[in-house]
């Protein structure tokens, strides 16, 4: 199993990564960067690991830039669909997750869990009607593709957490 992160990866799209995380910038800029490191992810790191029938585990991935660069800034969701085609599509296939684990977490609960955690970056620094925003853009994409998401109530305690996932991994089949 490989388990990687977005946006990063690979040496690159960490670099592109410190320039969306603490650069200002529009929202146009800041996706056409998250898009630039996931082409180099994708092409450096998850195909070759697909390709050797690895598992991957990314921490993030294009459903994170219709919530973040979307709806929670307001970007046209026809250009980011335009984006991802352009950089997902791979050999007459649209690379997607086979599943996308949705932590939803109350905006209010997760600014007491941030307060304290260490500096945030230009996205955790943001007001909550954007994390309300950003919540609306993951259950936006949700509805587009139910088949391939798994809403977990992130409130509950680690152990229930948890539960959710195992519940949801063992629902695809992928757990006995």
């Amino acid at each position: 199993m490989l388990r990687t992160r977005e946006p990063g990866g690979t040496p690159l799209a960490e670099s592109l990564r410190e320039l969306v995380l603490y650069q200002e910038m529009d929202a146009l800029t800041e996706a056409l960067l998250v898009f630039a490191a996931r082409r180099d992810h994708v092409q450096q790191v998850i195909l070759p690991a697909l390709e050797r029938g690895d598992v991957v585990l990314c921490d993030r991935f294009a459903d994170a830039t219709f919530a973040y660069q979307g709806a929670g800034r307001g970007f046209d969701w026809f250009t980011l669909q335009t984006l991802e085609h352009m950089v997902l599509h791979q050999r007459d296939i649209q690379l997607q997750p086979a599943l996308t684990l949705w932590f939803d977490l109350p905006t209010e609960v997760a600014a007491q869990r941030l307060a304290g955690a260490r500096e945030p970056d230009k996205f955790e620094a943001e007001q909550q009607e954007f994390f309300e925003r950003v919540a609306s853009g993951y259950a936006r994409r949700a509805s587009e593709a139910p088949e391939r998401f798994a809403r977990i109530d992130a409130a509950l305690t680690p152990d229930a957490v948890w539960q959710q996932v195992e519940q949801a991994v063992r629902e695809k089949g992928w757990l006995a």
